[in-house]
């Protein structure tokens, strides 16, 4: 039986840096769990336009397709500010979302218990978090058309049109209750059916689905800007939160900072299922490029990793293998192991970027 592929898209700034320790404990997989993965790698981002002029080669993009899983770094730097929009790093990584219809976007906000001091939120609060927020990632007010800025009497107005479709709501709210059967079988779905016709439907079609083929899944809805308040003052009341792409966007961040750090967060963007049934699959880091720490050894693997145990989980069927490596991470935060972003009011040395892979596979050896 072949191997399950891997494309590995490491990207600008901290991304080659971040992505040589999750190749390593991709290693590890094939030489000690019998886990082997056939890997590529290539090119996105400003390091594509380097070589290609172009931040996403149609070579590289036929690789994502016919990949089982693509892992992504990071993309953007200074470099390329100059840049026309068509042509910016950015827009590789939205070729990729788009062209791959990664519709369902994962992002889990999980506070391990060595790092709830770092959140802003007292520690009795944030302790033992563990919650994920499933945004819709390819319609909503991003994408909608008539978009624009046009010249109206004597001043220009900015358009943006928020759109959804019955199909594009049903999609994204299966994907929501079938995470949450997984997990704590509880969805709390978010917009502003109040004020907005989109958040109308967008909560008919939720329940509708919840009905008809989820029945054991509790469900209950929420308007996005009591969430966002109700993430800040009591955010263990939910297990996955199913929202837009614009709530979406917001509520995610707010949710990641309850956990103290960016640089400790991975994300998943799920699509239609291959021919094999497992779903087209881009797993990244939360965090971006940080070229201001690139090449200096200091950056934080641990956001990046997180995103080959949410590959291991969600593309290739093995959970009991991301718990592995998550526990691995947890062990070594327990450990005491900083790198500089990490690095608390104790004080201590922090390591390198290296030398927390090092204590990541040392943490996976001793789980065997």
């Amino acid at each position: 039986m072949a191997n399950p592929t891997l494309l590995i898209l490491a990207g600008d700034g901290i991304g080659p840096e971040v992505m040589e320790q999750v190749t390593r404990v991709i290693d590890w997989y094939g030489a000690k769990r019998d886990l082997a993965f056939d890997v590529e790698h290539d090119l996105v981002g400003g390091a594509a336009y380097d070589k290609h002029g172009t931040p996403l080669h149609d070579d590289t993009m036929a690789k994502a397709l016919a990949a089982d899983a693509v892992l992504l770094g990071a993309v953007g730097g200074p470099k390329y500010d100059e840049l026309d929009f068509s042509l910016k790093p950015e827009r590789g990584l939205l070729r990729l979302r788009k062209e791959m219809d990664l519709y369902s976007n994962l992002r889990p906000a999980q506070c391990f218990d060595a790092l709830a001091d770092f959140s802003s939120l007292k520690k009795d609060v944030v302790a033992g978090l563990d919650i994920m927020i499933v945004r819709e990632l390819t319609s909503g007010v991003y994408f909608g058309e008539p978009r624009g800025i046009i010249e109206e009497g004597n001043e220009r107005v900015g358009i943006n049109t928020q759109r959804y479709t019955e199909s594009e709501i049903e999609r994204v709210a299966r994907s929501a209750f079938e995470l949450a059967r997984r997990r704590g079988n509880k969805v709390c779905s978010m917009e502003k059916a109040n004020v907005m016709e989109s958040g109308v439907l967008w909560r008919e079609v939720v329940q509708r689905v919840r009905d008809a083929d989820y029945p054991d899944v509790e469900l209950s809805h929420m308007y996005a800007d009591n969430g966002a308040m109700q993430l800040v003052r009591a955010p263990k009341q939910f297990d996955v939160i199913v929202t837009d792409n614009l709530f979406g966007d917001i509520l995610s961040d707010c949710a990641a900072m309850l956990t103290g750090s960016l640089g400790m967060l991975p994300s998943a963007s799920l699509g239609a299922p291959n021919a094999d049934g497992r779903p087209k699959a881009l797993y990244e880091p939360v965090h971006g490029s940080a070229p201001d720490i690139a090449g200096q050894g200091k950056a934080n693997p641990i956001a990046c990793i997180l995103s080959f145990a949410m590959a291991l989980r969600y593309s290739f069927d093995q959970g009991d293998e991301a718990t592995r490596l998550e526990k691995a991470v947890e062990k070594v935060l327990a450990d005491g192991a900083r790198t500089a972003d990490l690095m608390g009011p104790e004080g201590g040395k922090p390591i390198s970027t290296a030398e927390m892979g090092d204590a990541i596979l040392a943490a996976l050896d001793a789980s065997l």
